[in-house]
C-alpha cells in the first residue's frame, strides 16, 4: 500500500471520473469499467482531490464539514487515500 503523508500530494488516476448522483457519488474506472459507491466522506474527500492539495490541506478543508477531531481525520484520510490508490482510483504519489 503507497505511504501517504501529509505532504503528499493527490490527483485522480488518468482513468477515475466522479459522477454525483442523488445524494451519492460513484467512481468510474475506465479502463476496467468497474463501478465504486461512494459514501458520504469518500466523495467530500474526493472533491477536494485536485492535483494541487495535499493531504494535509484536504483534511483541512474536511475538517469544516465534519465533526470529528483533527487527529482522527488525519488518520482516517491517510488511510482512506492509501485505499483508492490501492484500488486505482487515485494515482500511485511515488509512481
Amino acid at each position: 500500500m503507497a505511504e501517504i503523508g501529509s505532504e503528499t500530494v493527490l490527483r485522480m488516476a488518468d482513468d477515475a471520473s466522479v459522477q454525483h448522483v442523488g445524494d451519492g457519488a460513484v467512481v468510474l474506472l475506465a479502463r476496467s469499467g468497474q463501478l465504486y459507491t461512494c459514501n458520504d466522506t469518500t466523495e467530500a474527500f474526493l472533491d477536494k482531490v485536485d492535483g494541487a492539495r495535499n493531504l494535509d490541506q484536504i483534511v483541512g478543508l474536511l475538517t469544516d464539514e465534519f465533526d470529528v477531531d483533527r487527529v482522527t481525520l488525519d488518520e482516517d484520510m491517510a488511510a482512506l487515500a492509501a485505499e483508492l490508490v490501492a484500488e486505482g482510483i487515485l494515482a500511485d504519489p511515488n509512481a
